[in-house]
């Protein structure tokens, strides 16, 4: 099976390629959409622009087109992406969205691509304990939601902040993975990388009740 697969540097489309990697598929290259909108319900936008490093260091080759505002026009970009990649199939990171399976799903049916979500509907726990057990190295960039606070940003996903955010659902009911837009991820490191990303500068924005981390300066770093 020859796929690619989108990404945006954020833990679950970054696992979901993991995973096809798992199964022996072979991912030819990444496609990654930056949105005009910084609304967007389709992309994910933060730290979207350190996609190329995180190419690099995942050692496969990366597709990148901007998006312009509003659906249809991200849709156009996401069907010119994928239009004459010689592939079999896409791979998504979608674990709970019916808005974005059903469309990127669309654009596929349209390109006659198979569409492949392999966290589709998986427990949201069960992916934490996924994600964390395989070595990946997450760290939080955006929180907008009761309970999550500047310290989050820039904090580890770690069996701790796992336990915190399982608390946060029991008791504000949410999403452990932030399907609902209540915290975004950008991934360091993991089992599949040949090289880390090296986070140097940042910068914290916090507005009413949501805050970002935007990085401002990363590196490549070797891995030992």
């Amino acid at each position: 099976m020859r796929v690619v697969s989108l990404f945006s540097g954020g833990k679950d489309s970054t696992y979901a390629l993991y995973v096809a990697q798992q199964r022996g598929w072979e991912v030819s290259g990444l496609v990654t959409l930056e949105p005009e909108d910084p609304e967007s319900l389709l992309y994910h936008v933060p730290n979207i622009h350190l996609a190329p490093l995180l190419s690099e260091c995942l050692g496969i080759p990366l597709a990148g087109r901007k998006a312009g505002s509003g659906e249809s026009r991200e849709l156009d970009a996401l069907k010119a992406a994928l239009t004459g990649l010689g592939v079999d199939g896409v791979i998504t990171g979608a674990v709970a969205s019916e808005f974005q399976k059903t469309r990127i799903e669309g654009v596929c049916h349209d390109l006659g691509l198979r569409c492949f979500s392999p966290l589709w509907r998986r427990d949201q726990a069960g992916l934490l304990d996924d994600y964390i057990m395989a070595g990946f190295r997450i760290m939080i960039v955006g929180v907008a939601a009761e309970g999550l606070d500047a310290p989050w940003l820039g904090r580890e996903l770690d069996g701790k902040a796992r336990e915190e955010l399982l608390s946060l659902h029991a008791k504000h009911g949410l999403s452990p993975c932030g399907e609902g837009g209540e915290y975004e991820s950008l991934v360091l490191d993991g089992p599949n990388f040949v090289k880390r990303l090296q986070v140097e500068e940042s910068r914290k924005d916090w507005r009413g009740a949501a805050g970002t981390l935007a990085v401002t300066k990363a590196s490549i770093v070797e891995k030992r």
